[in-house]
């Protein structure tokens, strides 16, 4: 689309009229996009005659794009699906849409999310439910539940969501799509809800989810590096993942971490995605990385030791009666705070796996496992005690980027994603991998939505 609209093949007002089309085709039935902008044609308009003037914004100049509604939009009502936020309009955007505005990207609007973007599930009391496009009687995952919907079902090039245990990859997996969480420390939190503060801010990156990895790679770099708000954000170049040479690259896979047996054909698609990194001359070795378990532990302790007093506080302060939407779906269940001397002992355990973890990951290059044990699964069937993360959050703990791409298919018919996951700092290696796999799966299908 990009390069349609600089070499005048196609309008930037023809693309952002298909893709309202397309959302008012199949939004009724989805319910992914929950909060249109009023200027998206205008901002065509301009980007139009820039183009015939020729001045080019930037590498997504013309390019239609929605967010998750977690992220602030200027102008734009932004809820994180809490109910003392129905009417906010923020004042400022997020750091990352105000970088994909910059480079000429137009925001259509915003899609939907559970209340602070803490469910598997995509639902609140604000906007409601957000379906599966491949069956709408299942989950489009969550948190980034909506952002994949209307992505899989081509209403919008792509959308930037959040994850801090698999809310970009677990929507990946579900819907067929591409999606990416980069490395701890790489983008910006700035305007995201919830932020960049507190003790397990590590764990939630910003992240893109398109159709096809390609994608994924031209909008990482400019939502990418500092932008002198967000403390944790280092200055780490990008690596281009054409540069990765694919022949020797030391791969690890799994099918099964041992604490949640997939079901047949996903261990069916990790098999298709490992032979065909072999067959582009990769050294692949069937190994489970030690500790996942206790790292998976880590990351629930961590995200549960104050009871989630930190969700209260959000929802709270948002002026939010009670505990919102959570207080009518068994999503979460507050427990007693642990002691301080209990949480330091927690926050020293996480750091030891941390450590052993990437100790055993020098003189590797790439894992090749599962998404997710399963397929989309059905509305309603998520709840506090689902053990089926397992196989993301641990990426969360550790940090490292981890990229989601449509590697099979269900029995059912529903996506199956794999997820390819790299060392500290190298995207470049999990887009070359994933892109590997797209390339033998065929990735993304047209839904029949």
């Amino acid at each position: 689309m990009a390069a349609a609209v600089r070499e005048g093949r196609v309008t930037s007002v023809e693309l952002v009229e298909a893709c309202l089309a397309r959302i008012e085709a199949v939004n009724p039935a989805i319910n992914a996009v929950v909060r249109f902008t009023d200027d998206a044609l205008d901002r065509a308009r301009r980007a139009d005659l820039g183009r015939a003037a020729g001045t080019i914004l930037g590498p997504l100049h013309g390019v239609p794009f929605t967010a998750k509604d977690s992220l602030d939009s200027a102008g734009v009502v932004t809820t994180a699906g809490t109910i003392g936020w129905r009417d906010r309009v923020p004042d400022e955007d997020a750091t990352v849409i105000a970088r994909l505005k910059r480079a000429g990207a137009i925001l259509l609007g915003k899609t939907n999310t559970p209340e602070f973007t803490w469910s598997d599930e995509t639902d609140n009391d604000v906007y409601g439910r957000t379906s599966n496009p491949y069956d709408l009687e299942r989950t489009p995952g969550g948190s980034s539940g909506g952002a994949a919907a209307i992505v899989a079902a081509g209403g919008s090039p792509f959308d930037i969501g959040s994850d801090t245990g698999d809310s970009i990859r677990q929507p990946a997996h579900v819907c067929g799509i591409a999606g990416l969480k980069p490395t701890s420390g790489r983008v910006p939190r700035t305007g995201h809800w919830p932020g960049f503060e507190g003790l397990f801010q590590s764990f939630t990156q910003l992240g893109p989810l398109a159709r096809r990895v390609e994608d994924l790679g031209l909008i990482l770099p400019v939502i990418a590096g500092p932008d002198g708000r967000d403390p944790h954000v280092a200055p780490v170049g990008l690596r281009d993942p054409a540069a990765v040479h694919l022949e020797g690259l030391r791969v690890v896979t799994f099918a099964d971490n041992a604490m949640r047996t997939p079901t047949a054909e996903t261990i069916a698609a990790v098999g298709l995605a490992a032979d065909a990194l072999r067959d582009r001359g990769a050294r692949v070795e069937a190994l489970l990385p030690p500790g996942l378990d206790e790292a998976w532990r880590a990351w629930n302790g961590l995200i549960r030791a104050d009871g989630f007093a930190w969700l209260e506080r959000l929802i709270s302060g948002a002026g939010t009666a009670g505990f919102g939407s959570y207080a009518t779906r068994d999503w979460v269940v507050r427990e007693p705070a642990v002691a301080a001397p209990e949480l330091t002992a927690l926050v020293e355990r996480a750091d030891a796996i941390r450590s052993r973890l990437l100790a055993w990951f020098q003189g590797r290059d790439l894992i090749v496992c599962p998404a997710m044990p399963q397929p989309a699964i059905r509305h309603g069937e998520s709840s506090a005690a689902w053990f089926g993360d397992t196989y993301s959050d641990v990426y969360n703990l550790t940090g490292w980027p981890a990229a989601v791409v449509r590697g099979g298919t269900s029995a059912e018919g529903l996506p199956i994603g794999i997820q390819v996951v790299g060392p500290p700092w190298r995207e470049d290696l999990v887009l070359a991998g994933a892109a590997v796999v797209e390339a033998a799966s065929g990735g993304w299908q047209r839904p029949s939505i």
